[in-house]
Formats: C-alpha cells, sequence, structure tokens
C-alpha cells in the first residue's frame, strides 16, 4: 500500500497538515519492483567543462558535470517531465541507486513510473572528476601548503547522528526508518567532498550552469536536490530558469533565502524568478541543528516570500503527515518508494 499525498499551495499560517489531503492507492511496491525495467535507451554523458592550461602544450578539462541516463519506453505514449536526482554533500549519484540494503532505490523508481531520469556527480565529485592544478602547484613548491583547499570528510559516527539515524552512534531511534542494520554499506558511499575548491560559500559555482543546460538538453526538467545541494535547483534556476520545470528541495543543509555565495540574502527580484517554478520542500523526522534551523528558514522565511510573490509552493513535513522516523537519507529508507510516491504527485499535480 502506497501513501500518495496532494499538496497544495501551503500559505505560512496554515499547518501544513491541515492542508494535505491523503488518499489510499491499491497496489504492492513489491510487486512493482519484479517487473522486468523496461527502457527506450540509457547512456552516460558529460555537461560543461573548461580547458585550463597547465603549462606550455599540458591542457586539461576541469568543470564537466557527469549524467548517467535512463529513458523509460512508456514515455512515447505517456510523456512525462525528465527528472534530475542530485546528491548531497559527501557523497556521490549512488545515494540515488539500489538502497544500502538491496532495495530500488529512486532512481529505477522513477524509471519504472515513466520519468526519464537522470543521475549526475557534482563537479569535483566521482566521475565529473576535480581539477588537481593547486595539488601540483604545492607539491613543486610553486605555491605554499595554505594554498591547499579543505576537503569535506564525514567521518562514520558523525553521519550516523548528523544524517539522523539515531541519537548516539550505534543506538538508533526507535521508529528509524533508515535501515541501520546495513549502515556499513552506507559508510562505503561516503566519499572526499572538494566542493570547497569552486568557492560554493564565497563563490559560482559551476554545478549550477551545468544543471541549468541539463535541464535544456533534457527539454525541460524536475530538479531534485538534497542536502548540500538541496538549493542547487534553485540556484540553477537562478542562472537560466527557461527549461526547469519544477524544484525539489529536500532538507537542504544551509538556507532557502540565500543564494550563491551563501553570505548573500536573496534579492526581490530574485524571489519573483525562483517564484515563478512550481516549488516542493520536503523534510524528514527527528530534526535537529542544522537541518531544524534551515526547516525554520525554508518555513518560516522562505515560503512567504514566494507565496507573497505569486508562487506555486508546497511544503511537505512528514511528521505532520503521519510518517514517522524518516532519516536525512530518506531516499534510502525503508520507506524510500512511499517518499517518492510523494514527490511524483506533487510532479504530477503541479509540475507537468
Amino acid at each position: 500500500m502506497t501513501l500518495r499525498v496532494r499538496a497544495s499551495l501551503v500559505r505560512p499560517h496554515m499547518c501544513v497538515a491541515a492542508v494535505l489531503v491523503l488518499a489510499l492507492v491499491g497496489g504492492s511496491v513489491a510487486a512493482a519492483q519484479e517487473e522486468p525495467l523496461t527502457l527506450a535507451k540509457q547512456g552516460s554523458f558529460f555537461v560543461g567543462g573548461q580547458t585550463e592550461t597547465v603549462a606550455p602544450g599540458n591542457d586539461i578539462t576541469v568543470n564537466q558535470m557527469y549524467v548517467q541516463y535512463q529513458v523509460p519506453a512508456s514515455l512515447e505514449t505517456q510523456p512525462k517531465p525528465a527528472v534530475v536526482l542530485i546528491h548531497g554533500c559527501c557523497l556521490s549519484a549512488k545515494s540515488w541507486e539500489e538502497t544500502p540494503d538491496g532495495r530500488t532505490g529512486w532512481s529505477d523508481y522513477f524509471v519504472r513510473k515513466g520519468y526519464p531520469t537522470y543521475l549526475i556527480d557534482q563537479v569535483t565529485r566521482a566521475r565529473s572528476g576535480f581539477d588537481p592544478t593547486v595539488f601540483q602547484q604545492v607539491q613543486s613548491g610553486a605555491k605554499p601548503p595554505t594554498a591547499l583547499p579543505n576537503i569535506l570528510v564525514i567521518g562514520n559516527e558523525a553521519a550516523w547522528t548528523a544524517f539522523r539515524f539515531g541519537p548516539t552512534y550505534g543506538t538508533a531511534f526507535e521508529d528509524e526508518q533508515f535501515p541501520t542494520d546495513y549502515a556499513d554499506e552506507f559508510f562505503k558511499q561516503m566519499i572526499p567532498d572538494l566542493n570547497l575548491m569552486l568557492g560554493p560559500y564565497s563563490g559560482p559555482n559551476p554545478t549550477f550552469n551545468n544543471l541549468a543546460s541539463l535541464a535544456n538538453q533534457t527539454g525541460g526538467a524536475i530538479l531534485v536536490g538534497h542536502s548540500e545541494s538541496g538549493f542547487f535547483p534553485e540556484d540553477a534556476a537562478l542562472v537560466d530558469p527557461a527549461s526547469i520545470r519544477g524544484m525539489v528541495t529536500i532538507e537542504p543543509g544551509g538556507s532557502c533565502t540565500t543564494a550563491n555565495p551563501l553570505s548573500v540574502p536573496l534579492t526581490p527580484d530574485q524571489i519573483q524568478k525562483l517564484a515563478q517554478i512550481p516549488t516542493l520542500i520536503l523534510y524528514g523526522d527527528h530534526l535537529s541543528g542544522g537541518f531544524a534551523k534551515s526547516y525554520a528558514d525554508c518555513h518560516d522565511v522562505y515560503l512567504p516570500q514566494i507565496v507573497a510573490a505569486g508562487g506555486d509552493i508546497s511544503f511537505v513535513s512528514l511528521p505532520d503527515m503521519g510518517i514517522f522516523g524518516n532519516s536525512h537519507m530518506m531516499m534510502l529508507d525503508k520507506n524510500n518508494l512511499d517518499i517518492a510516491d510523494i514527490v511524483m504527485d506533487w510532479i504530477d499535480t503541479h509540475a507537468r
């Protein structure tokens, strides 16, 4: 049994739960997973990239973004918009694939539901690679060690509590949805994050431009950001909103009221631009620390700004819907496909 939600415009003075109408939809998620996955095509490519001259006769390509995709065979008879899934800090596109305990992830599930699905590795991450020039310059003595960028790495213990698997390392919340018995498999997904090489908190991040370009290449896309990339759909829309048909922001790690760089508040013109695109903001359970702060920022400040600008924005708190125990990694949780259904229902209702 799958829960579907139809989310209407959420106004600041209204309780989220009061404007959500739940309907039970028949059909077994498990049965759906057993059906063959039929594709029209699949593949991979790169978006963006610039040539950088390291030395005479030694040019390299940097700032390219790796994309893998699957297009369902049903697209011609049941046209649906493309969905672009963007991973968070210290992770890669693997976040959206098979779960640590072997269940279907969002990437295949969205395809099964008829959506062309694109997974990206952020610039400086995984298959997108990074610009190694500064490391070579430090090694050769051309630059001092202080020129080396900070590399973000989250340890297993910190990830357990920050991603809300439980209150202390090794102890799960009683209603925890993340498959904590397989946490060691999840920890293998975590990799060094070199985003600070790009100055995402002090300057432009080429991933934003590449996401806007990818939306153009797909003929129109729903951008889904999570955690570190939670506000990336909006950042991409501020670059070029033309082909972004919807923005899904899942538990942004930073803010909903500041653009890149994060220290700069969104201007009225930027708010007006973002209000032209339907938006879904989604949070799970057991919020604390930075995620509790970003919840307050998104719900109490950003949402009213978009509403005042005439935008179509939906704010979903899973506990307010009676769905409890979801971690920060809700796309991997035991009820991950139920949460995907909420997102797809919103797309069908607001962003077609």
